[in-house]
């Protein structure tokens, strides 16, 4: 217990320093060899210690925000010279500001037993600084700054600075519905019984929020929510093709051929076999879905081109996105 306490008081004293110099004890010498400061040492010290806390908070801009290009390329530059500066530091410290022993015989097998000799030891390791306070505060900067860069990635599990990208997508009213080799879609194009997939005029493709199921049924068999009156023109529906349950695509349009057949058509993701009613906003029938289905509202623009009249009835992707967000049904 002793030996730790002993340990603790060389750590308090190296890293906090004295903050007045004590003479030493009546008939008692200098454990280490007093030599001359070196100011420009400590600056050196100091300012690659900035320079590391500069670049630690230069990894965690450059990955929170994820819009600079070759973004890996930069994570990587940014810690590895944080980590090389601290590193650039700690040689100077060893070797300009640090006092060297060197012993002509073997090493005493005896160490320093009580806290005073303890610390008049490290005490006198230090007398080459100047400016201990500086020194502190920046190696504290640059280690506050390098932990926080180390727990950076963990803004992976969700988009804490920007929550609203999960509600972003690039529908907007006016955008014209294409398919996938970029022809837009006519309102005469979309027969019954049939399913499309469409996605969004000079937008990208690979979006989650981009790619459309499109399917078109009797205006008299429609009972969307209120207020989604106009949202299907000539019967057209348009509905995200991610499914809400994990995120699958919807690749099945279900509609009857006779009449002992299922009752009415359905758009399903044939991974867990979520079913969702087109006729009714997309709601669930039948499977894990947690919600239904996100609905794009339409309209017919000139030349009769489908275009959207807006953005989607709620967010698109899993349910947990929306629990995340607190909006799941």
């Amino acid at each position: 217990m002793s030996r730790v306490r002993d340990w603790l008081v060389a750590a308090a004293v190296l890293l906090l320093g004295r903050r007045e110099k004590r003479p030493l004890a009546p008939g008692r010498e200098r454990i280490v060899p007093l030599e001359p400061p070196s100011p420009r040492s400590e600056l050196a010290v100091v300012g690659l210690l900035l320079a590391a806390a500069f670049f630690a908070v230069g990894f965690v801009v450059v990955y929170a925000l994820d819009r600079v290009s070759h973004q890996t390329q930069f994570l990587g530059l940014a810690l590895g010279l944080s980590l090389a500066c601290i590193a650039g530091a700690l040689v100077i410290v060893s070797r300009r500001l640090v006092p060297e022993e060197q012993l002509e015989e073997d090493y005493p097998p005896a160490h320093p037993g009580d806290s005073d000799e303890i610390a008049q030891l490290v005490g006198e390791s230090g007398d080459r600084f100047t400016r201990k306070g500086l020194i502190v505060v920046a190696a504290g900067a640059a280690g506050s700054a390098l932990g926080l860069a180390a727990i950076t990635p963990a803004l992976s599990l969700g988009p804490a600075l920007d929550p609203g990208v999960l509600r972003r997508t690039p529908w907007q009213a006016g955008r014209r519905l294409v398919d996938e080799r970029g022809r837009s879609l006519r309102a005469e194009d979309i027969d019954f019984k049939t399913f499309y997939t469409a996605f969004p005029e000079r937008a990208d493709p690979e979006e989650m929020g981009a790619p459309l199921v499109v399917v078109r049924l009797d205006p008299a068999a429609l009972a969307l929510p209120q207020g989604r009156d106009s949202w299907a023109p000539e019967g057209i529906l348009a509905y995200s093709k991610i499914c809400t349950h994990a995120g699958c695509a919807i690749a099945l349009f279900r509609t009857p051929l006779f009449p002992p057949a299922e009752p009415k058509p359905a758009l399903v993701c044939p991974c867990h076999y979520s079913t969702f009613d087109p006729a009714a906003g997309g709601a669930v029938l039948f499977g894990p879905a947690g919600r239904p289905l996100p609905q794009l509202p339409l309209r017919i623009g000139a030349g009769g081109v489908l275009e959207a009249a807006g953005d989607f009835s709620g967010p698109i992707g899993p349910s947990w996105w929306g629990v995340r967000m607190g909006e799941a049904t």
